[in-house]
């Protein structure tokens, strides 16, 4: 994910979580609120009750590459937090269940769809 799809700073996330709308499954949070950037930008969360850095490190970079493989709509900032269970299933299991909150959320993008 490059810089300039990243949430930096307290301000941008708060701004997310405070405006946006959330979607949830037993192993990710989607919250999500539109930006005039006309850009995606992303933030990735992951606090310490999954566990040490090393575990909430591999969570994050599952998330990572979940964001840059699902097409999303174009300018929205979203936030992803994993949850306990997110630790402890399989990559593609995580993958299914991310694609149904975008869906949900209606941010797929019009490749995600004709799926």
């Amino acid at each position: 994910m490059k810089k300039a799809a990243r949430l930096k700073g307290k301000k941008e996330f708060d701004t997310v979580f405070t405006e946006g709308r959330s979607w949830a499954n037993n192993f990710v949070v989607l919250r999500a609120v539109p930006n005039s950037a006309g850009v995606n930008r992303y933030g990735i969360v992951a606090g310490r009750r999954l566990g040490s850095a090393v575990v909430r490190n591999k969570a994050k970079r599952r998330l990572r590459a979940m964001v840059s493989s699902i097409a999303v709509r174009e300018g929205w900032d979203i936030v992803l937090v994993a949850r306990k269970a997110a630790v402890e299933t399989d990559y593609h299991t995580l993958e299914k269940a991310a694609r149904d909150l975008f869906a949900r959320a209606r941010l797929l993008g019009e490749d995600e769809r004709a799926e």
